[in-house]
């Protein structure tokens, strides 16, 4: 039987302490309400909205309604840490394998398999750490998977045999992106899906005019025209009831670029709405990028793999 590290800190100091009575029940009733939460939280489907480069902000700053709705709606954390280095292809390899780069060995925007300095601590047979598009199509039978990008090498190390559909675009092209998202996803209504969908555009604006320019406010903007959309598709298409909606972002930016450890590029905005997650909350437990695939398992009610360290944020929970 596996533990989290919470509850394995918790068993030590009941332990500590000599009580051996709360030491039997204080882990029994943890592990009993975690099992009980997997039955009630399977999901139909989860889809993330992902824009590249955003500071917690720049989102507050920029008018975003539908992001804003999702917010509302669910629970967010505007202290969200990503891992070092604060760039792309590392941070999102996080998000969606639950491990940081000392774990899964992405330690830059230039690995490729065969190609790195750190091996991964695990690899399946084509030498990919395990995504969560490899464990949910492993745990859930019938499930959907799909990927959507922009930026191309993002999809370097994710092993794309565990994905249904995927299409990358120009890197200002995104839009083409949410056209094929919704018709798969009106296409498989009756399915399980897990869905990511990516959008580079903010963070190449960042480059080129600066963080918190005026052009990168409205870079944020425009993207939330497509979230948009999107809510309005599952909405008009009765999905949207049985759909958890994630924002996330992989790092922030400070004058023309990104990479340090400064507040600015590592806390960023994390977003979660759907059933069972908590109205109008705000995160205020320490939550990482690595956390985002132990809580796409948890939605679907399966168990993470060995190999990963993310943990579920659990005040998000009804």
């Amino acid at each position: 039987m596996s533990i989290s590290r919470r509850d394995f800190f918790k068993k030590s100091l009941v332990a500590g302490a000599g009580a051996a009575v709360a030491t039997m029940a204080g882990p029994l009733s943890i592990e009993t309400e975690a099992k009980s939460r997997k039955r009630k939280l399977k999901t139909k489907r989860v889809i993330i909205f992902t824009f590249d480069g955003i500071r917690v902000d720049g989102l507050a700053q920029a008018r975003t309604p539908n992001i804003d709705s999702l917010i509302e709606s669910g629970s967010a954390s505007f202290t969200t840490r990503d891992v070092m280095p604060s760039v792309t292809l590392p941070n999102y390899t996080s998000h969606l394998t639950g491990a940081g780069p000392e774990v899964h060995g992405v330690a830059d925007n230039g690995w490729k398999v065969g190609e790195y300095k750190l091996e991964s601590v695990e690899r399946d047979s084509d030498g990919y750490f395990p995504s969560v598009f490899k464990v949910l199509k492993d745990s859930v039978p019938g499930i959907k998977t799909a990927y959507y990008w922009n930026w191309l090498p993002l999809i370097n190390a994710m092993n794309p045999k565990y994905m249904d559909d995927k299409l990358s675009s120009s890197d200002e092209g995104y839009a083409s992106l949410y056209d094929r998202a919704m018709e798969y996803l009106g296409s498989h209504k009756d399915d399980k899906m897990f869905m990511f969908l990516y959008n580079v555009h903010t963070d190449h604006i960042g480059h080129t005019y600066s963080w918190m320019s005026p052009e990168y406010i409205q870079s944020i903007e425009e993207g939330d025209v497509q979230v948009g959309r999107m809510i309005d598709f599952l909405k008009k298409e009765g999905l949207f009831e049985e759909t958890h909606l994630m924002f996330i972002t992989d790092h922030g930016g400070i004058g023309k670029g990104h990479g340090g450890v400064s507040p600015e590029e590592m806390i960023v905005p994390w977003v979660i709405s759907g059933p069972g997650i908590k109205k109008g909350f705000t995160i205020t437990e320490p939550n990482n990028t690595v956390n985002t695939a132990s809580t796409v398992l948890r939605l679907f009610g399966v168990d993470q793999p060995l190999c990963w360290t993310g943990e579920v944020p659990e005040s998000i929970f009804k």
